[in-house]
């Protein structure tokens, strides 16, 4: 009885620290494998780059479609384009809603100098994105 009890004891730390690190790679697969997020303030209009602003409804279907074809044409785009979403129901995307007078699940697309160029109503699939953007 003394050895199996010692050679339960052994495994018993192996065990805990397999399960402990399949945890860890699982989550930081899902992490990686999470969509970055866009953020929700607009000083970055304005700032040499084009800025593709996405006025974002949690509550229309549209909204999610159009973000993940974002997510893509970012991918493709990189750092060459600001993705941005303005919120209804925050200061930030408020303040630029009155300023545009845009409505939910539009698209404003601002030239690197700030200046409104494109509007248009969601949603453009992600080769059209990239298209509207050049």
């Amino acid at each position: 009885m003394g050895k199996q009890d010692s050679e339960k004891t052994t495994k018993k730390p192996w065990i805990a620290l397999g399960v402990i690190a399949s945890v860890v790679v699982l989550f930081t697969l899902l992490v990686m494998m999470m969509p970055k997020g866009f953020k929700a303030t607009h000083e970055e209009i304005g700032t040499g780059k084009p800025a593709l602003v996405f006025v974002y409804d949690p509550n229309l279907a549209s909204s999610h479609a159009q973000t993940e074809q974002m997510n893509e044409a970012r991918d493709h785009l990189g750092d060459n384009v600001h993705f941005l979403l303005a919120r209804p129901g925050t200061p930030e995307g408020d303040h630029l809603i009155a300023k545009y007078h845009a409505n939910a699940a539009e698209l404003l697309l601002f030239d690197g100098q700030g200046q409104l160029i494109k509007r248009q109503f969601a949603v453009k699939d992600a080769n059209q994105l990239m298209r509207w953007v050049r």
